[in-house]
Order: structure tokens, then C-alpha cells, then sequence
């Protein structure tokens, strides 16, 4: 499976033909009973069973894609360089292996190269932009309060 180094974004037409899809599938998705139900592709006829977790995940995609946001889909167990991993927090290389000497990111080790999962590295920087979010609340509190910034 291509993982984390493509990333799709949808075209004007790709776009429109994604709201009418996600608009058509979600409302098909509430009335579902079933946990895999069968859908059929009017072109071949050809009928198909699916899991309904799977019926989920494509409408987040034509979600995604009406609103003309890029989007990739990634294995949650893929491991990842410290390069890629730096790349996708926005760090260098040498920061990055740092934070695993640290322990603040989990990793392994594979002869002398440090593999990290990805779901590790998308942890980490979800915290990231929480202290993020944190910190310029409490600065613009501060700001408040000796009247540098007005609500």
C-alpha cells in the first residue's frame, strides 16, 4: 500500500462529484443495518460485500475531498525514518532523534537506524499543538490582564 508519501488532493471536478457522493453515502449509511452490506456497481453490476467500517472511511475521504482538502491514508503500525518523522513534525533530523533519547517519542531500533510509527509521531505533535494552544492562551490571559489586549 502507498502510505504517507502521497498525498491526494481532488480536482475541481473530482471535488463536486465527491459532495454529491458524500451527501448520497451518508445519508445510505444511517439507514444501514448491517455490518457489511452489499453495494453494487451499476456499471458491471457487479455486487460486492463491504465492511461497514470501510463505508465509513470512504465517506471521510469524499469529505475530505469536497472540501479540497489533501488527504493520504496511512497503516496505523507503519514505522517511519527519523527523516520522515522530522518532516512531519516540522524539526530537524538531529531535534527529532533527540526527543527519542528523551523519551518522549517511542521508538525502535533496527541495527543502527531508529524506526518510529507513525501513529507515535502524529501523537506526539497532537500534544504539541495542545502546550501550543495552551500557552498562547495563557499569554494573551496575561496580555489581558495588564491590558495589552482587549476582548
Amino acid at each position: 500500500m502507498e502510505t504517507y508519501n502521497k498525498v491526494n488532493k481532488a480536482s475541481k471536478d473530482e471535488q463536486k462529484i465527491a459532495i454529491q457522493a458524500y451527501d448520497a453515502l451518508s445519508s445510505v449509511i444511517k439507514g444501514l443495518t448491517s455490518d457489511n452490506p452489499e453495494i453494487e456497481i451499476d456499471e458491471t453490476r457487479e455486487r460486492i460485500k463491504i465492511p461497514l467500517s470501510a463505508l465509513k472511511l470512504l465517506g471521510e475521504i469524499l469529505e475530505a475531498m469536497g472540501k479540497g482538502e489533501p488527504f493520504s491514508l496511512v497503516p496505523i503500525a507503519t514505522e517511519v525514518t527519523t527523516q520522515k518523522a522530522a518532516e512531519i513534525l516540522g524539526c530537524s533530523r538531529p531535534h527529532l532523534v533527540k526527543l527519542l533519547e528523551e523519551g518522549k517519542i517511542d521508538f525502535t531500533k533496527v541495527g543502527k537506524h531508529r524506526r518510529v510509527k507513525f501513529e507515535d509521531v502524529m501523537e506526539y505533535k497532537g500534544k504539541m499543538k495542545e502546550a501550543q494552544k495552551k500557552h498562547l492562551i495563557e499569554i494573551m490571559q496575561s496580555d489581558e490582564e495588564i491590558g495589552l489586549y482587549d476582548t
